[in-house]
């Protein structure tokens, strides 16, 4: 556990929670040098470390609000020492470790998530997402090829098979040797990739007939943000995942442009890089607390 402070800065703690199955996290803990207002916990994208999220994290402290950033189990410091032969699913995610962050957030004080692709992709199979004021994710899709171009369709095609070969061969998806983040576990990548095979992601799986109905249980306002250049979370895959939250208080779409930010290109991860505090603050600003 460790403390980064001075006189004028957030204080950043790197430590651990438990999930309800037990499975313990590594998470940092980023909180304003003055008061509270509120606390926003991170959903990361698919193979995105925590650390990723620093920036947003330091500039919502800045803010007044404390930032719970965490690795989902299998990657980061959540990462058991061998990958080979760890046991999880892409869902355990949403149903265990993203349920673990927000219940590591105080409740006396309105709690609020930010998701990235993922983050908000498999929001509707978190459980307790009534404890949460609201929900503000960025590239957030079904991921499905029909929403891509076809350019990217092909490519993605040809990345899913050769990951696919790979991971039968290595018992783990080596995605860190294609260019895509951290490497997976085998069994998170395979319904990674399985779900990105239906137009709304789980939502038409029918090994999770439940999916539609958990979609729709979501009650809290959600705010969905695409950049108009994201070739795997497009608008039209966007729009299609936030149509499955029928039940939702309220459902934004937001879509965002490079000269917003006087940027040549977002795509898929520009939305946490520097230079993108603009968005961060649109965040802060709908949150309001």
């Amino acid at each position: 556990m460790a403390l980064v402070t001075d006189s004028t800065t957030p204080t950043a703690e790197r430590t651990r929670i438990v999930t309800d199955d037990g499975v313990e996290l590594g998470v940092t803990r980023t909180a304003p040098a003055g008061a509270t207002r509120a606390s926003i916990l991170v959903a990361s994208a698919t193979a995105v470390p925590r650390g990723f999220y620093r920036r947003f994290a330091e500039h919502a402290a800045k803010a007044g609000y404390e930032v719970l950033t965490m690795d989902y189990r299998g990657t980061g410091e959540s990462r058991p020492t061998s990958l080979r032969g760890y046991e999880m699913t892409f869902a355990d995610w949403a149903e265990h470790d993203i349920p673990a962050g927000i219940e590591a957030l105080r409740a006396d004080r309105p709690r609020y998530l930010v998701g990235h692709s993922y983050g908000g992709s498999a929001l509707g199979l978190v459980p307790g997402t009534e404890r949460l004021a609201a929900a503000y994710t960025f590239g957030s899709g079904t991921g499905w090829g029909g929403w891509m171009s076809p350019a990217e369709r092909r490519r993605v095609r040809v990345l899913w098979a050769f990951a696919g070969a790979l991971t039968a061969v290595m018992g783990y998806a080596p995605w860190s040797r294609l260019g895509g983040g951290e490497d997976l576990p085998a069994g998170a990548f395979r319904q990674w990739r399985r779900w990105t095979g239906f137009p709304r992601f789980v939502v038409d799986d029918p090994l999770v007939p439940d999916a539609a109905a958990r979609y729709a249980s979501v009650r809290i306002p959600l705010t969905y943000a695409t950049a108009v250049d994201d070739p795997w979370a497009t608008p039209r895959a966007r729009d299609e995942t936030l149509a499955c939250y029928t039940g939702a208080a309220s459902r934004t779409a937001v879509d965002l442009h490079p000269s917003d930010i006087g940027v040549e290109q977002i795509g898929h991860m520009g939305y946490f890089r520097a230079g993108a505090e603009a968005f961060w603050d649109d965040v802060l600003a709908t949150f309001g607390a």
